[in-house]
């Protein structure tokens, strides 16, 4: 057929940028391809993701900058009944959060860095639990697949940079977290965990669950419920951290910390 892709060749190649808009748009025939290569194919689409996730950054921090800029303006009520040194701590919290540090590098980093470690989580788990299960695809397979089928991803980024650029405003409320309950403690976890949950988690579930089907040869309903299982833990995992920092902000708004 005309959108069936050619063989994987015999000696593998490093890169493999022909298989992007195919691995979204004629998923079957390139994951067939995918999860029957011999070699390493997992490098191009996380460079494509931590591409996407700089691009990200870049957008949200000018309107990040411009946050930060008009909070320090707007100083708390109470403010000239502080001393002068919890003035001047909290003047230099306040700067120091709008730095180029806390603007650029670390989102910068955390883009990056959460790529990587959100893909290896994802394959050790999703290759443990399908083997459990029954199934019998190597660990290179599911790295293969799993870096593949977050590519979705990448397309959320770019979705999100044209947003920001063309309003210049962030992004509220990503995902589902517009339905999360109002209050602190656990209100606050379901928010951050709804923020992931959008259609193009979706699409990678999709993705994933194509990709496990050919490389682990296990029946559909096992290999959802594998794929299910793990981008639950994975979600579960990932809301922590945002659970933290909200709750941190949460005690910061309420009293100065010093």
């Amino acid at each position: 057929m005309a959108d069936t892709l050619s063989p994987a060749p015999t000696s593998p190649r490093r890169f493999h940028f022909d298989w992007l808009i195919p691995a979204l748009f004629r998923p079957r025939s390139t994951f067939a391809a995918i999860g029957a290569y011999s070699g390493s194919a997992w490098l191009t689409p996380l460079l494509v993701l931590a591409l996407t996730g700089l691009l990200r950054v870049a957008a949200a921090a000018p309107i990040q900058l411009s946050v930060s800029l008009s909070e320090q303006e707007s100083l708390p009520l109470d403010f000239q009944y502080y001393s002068p040194e919890q003035q001047a701590q909290l003047q230099q919290a306040t700067q120091a959060t709008s730095g180029p540090i806390f603007v650029y590098v670390f989102p910068a980093i955390t883009a990056v860095g959460g790529v990587w470690a959100g893909w290896l989580v994802v394959v050790g788990l999703l290759h443990l639990i399908l083997t459990m299960l029954g199934g019998r695809g190597s660990t290179r397979a599911t790295m293969n697949v799993a870096a593949w089928a977050a590519l979705p991803f990448a397309v959320r980024d770019l979705v999100r940079v044209g947003a920001m650029v063309a309003t210049h405003q962030l992004v509220s409320y990503p995902g589902l977290s517009g339905f999360a309950p109002e209050g602190g403690g656990f209100a606050l976890y379901v928010g951050e965990l709804l923020k992931q949950v959008d259609v193009y988690w979706l699409w990678q579930a999709a993705l994933l669950a194509l990709g496990s089907r050919i490389t682990d040869n296990l029946a559909s309903s096992k290999t959802w419920g594998g794929v299910a299982v793990t981008l639950l833990i994975v979600s579960a995992l990932l809301a922590v951290p945002g659970f933290i920092v909200a709750q941190f902000s949460a005690l910061t708004a309420a009293q100065p910390l010093f």
